[in-house]
Order: C-alpha cells, then structure tokens, then sequence
C-alpha cells in the first residue's frame, strides 16, 4: 500500500517561504507595480528616453519578483494536492512526481531565500566584472578566457543581457583582460562574490612536458552606476590614450583607432574601453567605470574599510578564493566555503549557482561575526 508523507518536508518549506514573503513585502510589491505601471503609462514617457528606461526596467523587475513569489506559493498548493491524490489513487507515479517537485521547490526557494540575504548598498544594481589573467603565461590568459565564457554562459542560462565593453588579447591562448556588464536587477550582490583570485591546476596544452601547470586570473565585480557622474574627475587628473583595438591572436584586422584609455594620475587606476564603434563612446564607457571605481574608493574610505569594495586582487599564490582542479581528480572548490563540485565542466559552461549561494550565505554569516 503506497503511503506519501511529505508534510514534514512541505511545511518546513512554507515557513521558510513565510519568512521570504515577509522580507520581500507582497503588498508593497504590489503598490510598487500599481505606480511604475502609471508611469510607464505616461504619454510623455519616452521623452527622456533614460529616464524611461528606468521605469521600464524597474517594472520589469518588480513584477519578475512578484511572479517568483505568487508561483511558488501556487506550487506548494498544487504539491499538497498531488501528494494527496498519490496516497488516495494509490499512484505511483503521482509519487514520483510529488517528490521531483518537492526537491525542485526546496532549490526555489533556496535561491529566493538567497536573494533576501542581498541588501547591501550596491546589491540591487547591475554589474560590471574585469578579468585579468596573472601569473602562468599561456595558461592564465588561456585560463582568462575560460572565466569570462564561464560567466557570459552564467547570464546567458539566466537570460540576463551582457554587454562586452573591453577585450585585451594576448600574443599567444587566451586574453589579458576583458570587461563586461551583466545588465540584470541584483547582479551585483549576487556576483560580488565571485571576486578574487582563481586557480587553475592541469596538465598544460601549451608545454611539450606533460607537466602540471598552475596559474591565476584576477575577478573583480563593482556595480553599474549610473549616479556615479556626481564624481568630479578635473581633465588634469587623467591622461587619455588612443590606440587601435586588438584582435585575438594580436591581430588587428577591421580596427580603427578608437580605442581609449584613460588613466587616473592621483590614484593610478587605469580604464581601457574598445568595443563601442566610435572613439567617444569608447571614452564615455570608459568615464563611467572610472567614475564607478573612484566613488566606491571615496565612499570606503569615508567608511574606513580595510579592502576596497571590488576588492584587492593580485592573482597569485595566497590570495585564492577557487580552485580548480583538472588533472586527477576533477574538482571545484571554493576555499573560503568549501562548497565543491566534481564536476568542472559544467561550472565552466556556467554552472555556478550553487557556488555563489554559498559564498553568499557565508559573507552574511562574516558580516554578522
């Protein structure tokens, strides 16, 4: 006789929801949604198309959240009946359904109760991530590359819009460096802590001697933003470079000077931008994250931090966050959470969700020490 007897499991998931709902505060959501859909019904809208495109995005985003919440609670409903209709029908495979979508709502809301765990300053806002390779030759900047396609499949299984600003290709595999934005609500706080150095450990394509190659790339993830102009940077604090775009490989084929970069004298941080199809827009782009970088470095020091908020990388040795571990025994892990996958593949094709839940579970419970 088939006996289903989920309650146990079903209730512990509608109080951790109770909790969710409460954080994220339906009712506001709601009158949030009643009053972006008023503007964004506004016949004058789009006369100041940025503005317009915030409220547009901001009721997108509101109304994705709202979905999130009404549709797990709709499907805890639906999960109770069907465990029940199991049990009365006798139904095996009602049973095996019951308990797939048992395991599919606790990973749901697992990651919606991630989500309330994002409220830092910044979290809410889109995010800008660099990648540098460091120390390895042909392997880091080989190693480069695969971080930037592990983090563009990551958007792209999230549907989230990327937006490629800067690629510095190296001589030989890989890249030196790249930016890009990852345009979506909360991607900054969920991929702020992907920031650090990464390790990767395999025997080397590159080398004849079949020997284990170790080498480092730099992550570093600010947030877009787009207030970041109140930053006053006088034209005697930079100096702007042209230069032709490269090509993989160090071609420069289809190139035209338009390039810019733009470093700032006082505090040394340098910004290259070289997708965008004219030179002023190139240094527009290139304003802007230097804007970004100098008003988070201001805000933290007025806050007296100890590290800047996109962190201090240098990629090598002893500054590690993740490993990764292609030779042997394949393995992922993340050293300051010890969350680890077997399976390195598919981290690489952006399989990274259960590495950032954790990383952000563990820099709550640090800020709360």
């Amino acid at each position: 006789m088939l006996e289903l007897d989920l309650s146990a499991d079903i209730q512990a998931l509608r109080q951790t929801f109770g909790d969710i709902r409460e954080v994220v505060d339906v009712d506001s959501l709601r009158a949030d949604i009643t009053r972006l859909s008023d503007e964004a019904g506004a016949p004058d809208l789009w006369d100041d198309p940025d503005a317009a495109q915030k409220v547009t995005s901001a009721l997108s985003h509101k109304q994705a959240e709202l979905k999130r919440v009404t549709e797990v609670e709709q499907r805890l409903d639906d999960l109770e009946v069907l465990v029940g209709l199991a049990n009365e029908m006798e139904d095996e495979d009602s049973a095996t359904e019951a308990r797939s979508e048992l395991a599919a709502l606790t990973d749901t809301i697992n990651q919606l109760e991630v989500q309330t765990l994002l409220d830092g300053e910044y979290d809410d806002r889109s995010a800008i991530i660099t990648i540098r390779s460091g120390a390895g030759g042909d392997d880091a900047t080989d190693f480069a590359e695969m971080l930037m396609r592990m983090y563009l499949r990551w958007a792209e299984q999230h549907k989230y819009p990327v937006k490629v600003m800067d690629t510095s290709y190296a001589e030989g595999a890989g890249i030196k460096s790249a930016t890009f934005e990852i345009v979506a609500p909360y991607a900054f706080g969920t991929l702020s802590v992907e920031a650090g150095t990464h390790r990767l450990a395999r025997i080397s394509p590159f080398g004849s001697a079949d020997k284990r190659q170790t080498s480092f790339a730099a992550v570093e993830v600010i947030p877009l933003m787009e207030e970041a102009t109140e930053v006053d940077i006088p034209e005697g604090d930079i100096r702007v470079d042209v230069f032709r775009s490269s090509g993989p490989g160090g071609q420069s084929v289809n190139t035209t000077d338009s390039a810019v970069r733009i470093t700032h004298l006082p505090s040394g941080i340098v910004v290259s931008m070289q997708n965008e199809k004219s030179q002023i827009q190139n240094r527009a782009a290139a304003m802007r994250v230097l804007q970004t970088r100098l008003l988070l470095l201001q805000k933290e020091e007025e806050a007296a931090k100890k590290k800047e908020l996109a962190g201090n990388i240098t990629a090598s040795w002893g500054d590690q966050m993740r490993s990764y571990f292609l030779y042997g025994q394949q393995l992922v892990k993340d050293l300051r959470t010890g969350y680890e996958s077997g399976n390195p593949a598919s981290v690489f094709d952006g399989d990274l969700d259960g590495f950032i839940s954790a990383g952000i579970r563990w820099r709550k419970r640090k800020d709360e020490d």
